[in-house]
């Protein structure tokens, strides 16, 4: 996908003195006394920053947080802590502004905080109003913030719109490659993990995957309907029996081009869905009335990790089972070691998908870690993404 690259303006001087409008996603957890308890997002977001003071620019950024109404500031909507946290990590005092869409007072190698833009009139449905004044303030528009790259929103498309100058920041770049290494120009064999608990949410990435990939791992309740599909047992299991057909025609589907789902041949069973509930392998055919399937067994997690291990591509979203439960882990920590040994490359997104990752350890061995859980799976459903659309138009001048 062309688009126009922060980076490469900053390079060729084109920062310099510029006014420079930089959409981060700063949207942090925090505590019920606001206090930040999370800032990968922040941290993620400063190598664009940094881009823009060491060009030379004037620097405005701003943000999302949380669901504030528009027209209205309350303080626990407000960017003050994000403010303070990135002045930690700049070491400089950052200024938050507020009342800003008609005006911003800052100076090249200066850097301003503009207050929660989800708070101005207009901002979600994307009014040409305010898009207009936006893009009024500054000379280059960064959209740094994949998390926002799937709505059209005033700060996110109509800015890039309207701005004289609309690039893709550091962040979104990576994401933008490493998307289209992932399903645009993947290596052969592409195996996607496409795991939840309901079909219903998930289907039509199955189906735009079933189009695409080599290998198709469903897991969690998902994995459930499909053994339903296959004519497995499945106990008092979560699925959706009235998504059978959608489920069938996946499996056809995939097997009509010589590629395959992969349906359980074991699986991890108990009678309560608790923590510390005994935990029996069963084969798939031996399901009782009364059993919870919540996790993989072993002999499917091992015929798994070969096709990971064998994989050019993988595409990870979703753990296999109850992961959080230690007894039901085994299968989604056999899935995430494979990926980690494979010499494929793997883009892994969705939030439960970091929280595998984060638990055994396995940042430093997957390609690329998405940071946008709705943007990421739009992507894997073959949407194009208005950020990527306004960026690219806006690139052929």
């Amino acid at each position: 996908m062309n688009v126009l690259r922060f980076s490469d303006l900053a390079a060729a001087g084109r920062a310099k003195g510029a006014r420079v409008f930089i959409r981060a996603d700063l949207n942090v957890p925090q505590d019920d006394s606001g206090r930040i308890t999370e800032d990968t997002r922040i941290r993620a977001s400063l190598p664009c920053i940094r881009m823009a003071l060491d060009a030379g620019a004037a620097v405005m950024v701003t943000s999302h947080l949380g669901r504030p109404t528009e027209g209205e500031l309350k303080p626990e909507d407000s960017l003050a802590p994000i403010a303070a946290r990135l002045g930690e990590l700049l070491g400089r005092t950052v200024p938050l502004v507020a009342h800003w869409v008609d005006g911003v007072k800052v100076e090249p190698g200066q850097l301003v905080l503009l207050e929660n833009c989800r708070v101005n009139k207009g901002e979600k449905k994307n009014s040409e109003e305010l898009a207009r004044k936006m893009a009024a303030l500054c000379d280059i528009f960064v959209h740094d913030a994949f998390g926002t790259a799937h709505r059209a929103e005033a700060s996110t498309y109509g800015i890039a719109q309207f701005a004289k100058v609309a690039c893709a920041g550091p962040l979104l770049a990576a994401e933008i490659d490493a998307i289209g290494k992932a399903l645009a120009n993947p290596k052969r064999p592409l195996v996607a993990i496409v795991a939840g608990s309901k079909v219903s949410t998930k289907l039509t990435i199955l189906q735009s995957l079933a189009k695409n990939v080599d290998g198709l791992v469903v897991g969690g309740g998902i994995a459930n309907t499909f053994m339903l599909a296959a004519g497995l047992p499945i106990g008092k299991s979560l699925a959706e029996p009235d998504l059978l057909g959608d489920a069938r025609t996946v499996i056809d589907a995939m097997k009509a081009r010589g590629a395959e789902v992969p349906i359980p041949v074991d699986v991890v069973v108990a009678k309560a869905f608790k923590a510390d509930a005994p935990a029996t392998v069963k084969a798939a055919t031996d399901v009782a009335p009364d059993d919870l399937i919540l996790d993989i067994g072993p002999k499917t997690a091992a015929l798994l990790a070969d096709k990971l291990k064998a994989a050019g591509t993988i595409v990870w979203n979703g753990p296999v089972g109850v992961f959080e439960f230690d007894a039901f882990a085994k299968g989604t920590e056999t899935i995430a070691r494979a990926i980690a040994a494979s010499s494929a490359f793997s883009i892994a997104g969705g939030g439960d998908t970091l929280a595998a990752i984060a638990k055994y350890g396995i940042e430093k061995d997957v390609g690329y870690i998405s940071t946008g859980g709705g943007a990421f799976l739009e992507v894997l459903e073959g949407k194009t993404l208005p950020a990527f659309e306004i960026l690219a138009r806006r690139a052929q001048g």
